[in-house]
């Protein structure tokens, strides 16, 4: 079930055997011996004394010297300036947590009207992260099924401040929706990073609330445990496959919308889902920030994601009753049943009809109900001409058909 919600290394030196030599002692070796011990004392008193332990306490500071690879001299200095540009992972998360926000949707149930005032409305709480500060707004993106069907959205801030927050766009498909706050207390915003950039093995870290406001910024550490991974996920607008991260930090219901955080305190996923299973553990899932970008991009800007309409329901082979395949060519094996036209659409107005078998697109061989959403809404836009390949009665049929934008997205 898928819920949508160095090694220490000792260089061991041989030390030299100590020879005994017999023999006569002379004047001469004994004046020789002790000659080169005093030599020996001064030169070690003046190696001791110029070494940092004996400096000051003010210039402690650059107290482990480093061998320059070009001059063989000490570098301290650089040491002193990695130090100061290296941030603690408690410093890092300590800023990121100010960014990321509870979600509390409010929603309406179904009317009883015997119910108390209250009994009629249900609440869900999620998470976000503020992204964006422009004028006196501050922008959220969050999961859509933390706020879908919500007819009231309040946002809570890292500083115990509630807002009302107004949508601006969602997307049921690829599970984003972005909110806009007053942002006249909002003080700090996450950067973005480069999720195309990660690798299996990098240390990342989720903050959210699981399980709501009571533990609220909640952070749990883990790796990247994958890139590139395919979902198949079930969305109020149909099945989609969605490109995601997986990671084993801890991500549990309420996380959703949340962050997942390089370390350099970089956003560069949306906490969305997990696999809750009986002795499944480590298995959440993150929208990567580069697949969201260009999404809540467009949300703002028009409010919603423009996709190609072609006016058409329809179910996988596997849903039907199997007289419904018996005209088919054997070679036939996938494609999809189509089980209503919108008659003002594109594939209306092209004469596509109930029970026709749509089974390509532009020559593209088409699977299932999923894979025609994907070449549908990642190859192809507004306004491109599409040649369908379709059976109506056992008979193959091309369809031409001009391709418009979703009247109710």
């Amino acid at each position: 079930m898928i819920d949508q919600d160095e090694h220490e290394v000792s260089n061991i030196t041989e030390r030299p055997k100590k020879r005994w030599i017999k023999g006569k002692t002379t004047v001469k070796r004994v004046v020789s011996t002790v000659s080169a011990g005093v030599i020996g004392s001064v030169l070690t008193l003046t190696v001791v004394f110029n070494t940092p332990i004996f400096k000051d306490a003010d210039s402690q500071e650059a107290a482990v010297p480093t061998a320059n690879a070009d001059t063989g001299q000490s570098s301290s200095q650089n040491i002193q300036q990695l130090s100061a540009d290296t941030t603690s992972l408690a410093d890092m998360v300590e800023q990121a947590s100010k960014t990321v926000v509870g979600i509390v949707s409010t929603s309406k149930t179904q009317e009883n009207p015997f119910a108390p005032q209250n009994a009629n409305r249900s609440e869900s709480s999620g998470s976000g992260v503020i992204f964006k500060k422009e004028d006196n707004n501050a922008f959220i993106v969050t999961n859509n099924h933390v706020i879908e069907g919500a007819e009231h959205i309040e946002v809570n801030l890292e500083n115990g401040d509630k807002l009302e927050a107004e949508l601006i766009g969602a997307d049921a498909l690829t599970d984003l929706a972005v909110l806009k706050i007053d942002g006249s207390n909002v003080d700090s915003v996450m950067n973005f990073g480069d999720s195309d950039a990660l690798r299996a093995g990098e240390q990342v870290v989720a903050i959210g609330n699981p399980l709501g406001l009571e533990f609220s910024r909640t952070v749990t550490q883990g790796i990247v445990s994958a890139v590139n991974r395919s979902i198949d996920v079930e969305t109020s607008a149909g099945n989609w496959e969605l490109n995601v991260i997986q990671t084993d930090a801890a991500i549990n219901p309420g996380n959703s919308g949340g962050a997942l955080v390089n370390t350099n305190g970089e956003l560069i996923g949306i906490n969305s889902l997990k696999i809750a299973e009986s002795g499944v553990e480590g298995l959440g899932f993150a929208i990567p920030i580069n697949d969201a970008k260009p999404l809540i991009e467009e949300m703002i800007k028009h409010g919603k994601i423009e996709r190609p309409y072609m006016g058409i329901s329809m179910v996988d082979f596997e849903q039907v009753a199997p007289q419904y395949l018996q005209q088919l060519p054997k070679e036939i094996e996938s494609g999809v049943i189509i089980t209503s036209v919108d008659p003002d659409s594109a594939a209306g107005k092209a004469g596509l009809q109930m029970e026709d078998v749509l089974v390509g697109i532009n020559d593209h061989k088409i699977e299932n109900a999923s894979d025609l959403r994907k070449l549908l809404y990642t190859e192809l836009k507004v306004g491109d001409k599409a040649t369908l390949q379709v059976y109506r009665d056992g008979k193959e049929k091309t369809f031409f058909v001009t391709l418009t934008a979703n009247p109710q997205s």
